[in-house]
């Protein structure tokens, strides 16, 4: 059984956001399955995992400091694409690829979208 039905996190320009998270989440395999109207868009395989929104409240989208999402790819490779991806569509590097030594075979990449949100990329695979 899966732990999470979906993550948000928030945007203050959603077209931008939708651009990058297209660019970077299919180097993780995810698509964009819906549009929100104006007020978001999901991205996942089959079912809805991931969405990104516009505040309800209307007040400005901000970052949880300690807060890093993190999707699961499906090899090595992935993470470096998802990472180069995502600091070439204007994100931010906040670690490069490589080995984490907190887990076996732990691979990964972090980086932050255009709104200052933490985003991870991990595999647990040798390869």
């Amino acid at each position: 059984m899966a732990i999470f039905t979906h993550v948000s996190v928030g945007t203050n320009d959603l077209n931008k956001a939708r651009d990058f998270y297209d660019e970077v989440l299919s180097k993780l395999n995810l698509k964009r399955i819906a549009d929100l109207d104006d007020n978001g868009s999901i991205w996942g395989e089959a079912a809805p995992s991931f969405f990104v929104l516009k505040p309800a409240n209307g007040a400005p989208a901000s970052v949880g400091n300690g807060v890093t999402v993190s999707f699961e790819a499906p090899n090595r490779a992935s993470i470096d694409a998802f990472h180069k991806a995502a600091l070439a569509a204007g994100g931010v590097c906040e670690g490069a690829p490589g080995p984490r030594g907190w887990a076996p075979h732990a691979y990964a990449a972090y980086a932050r979208d255009l709104d200052g949100n933490k985003l991870a990329a991990y595999c647990f695979r040798p390869v």
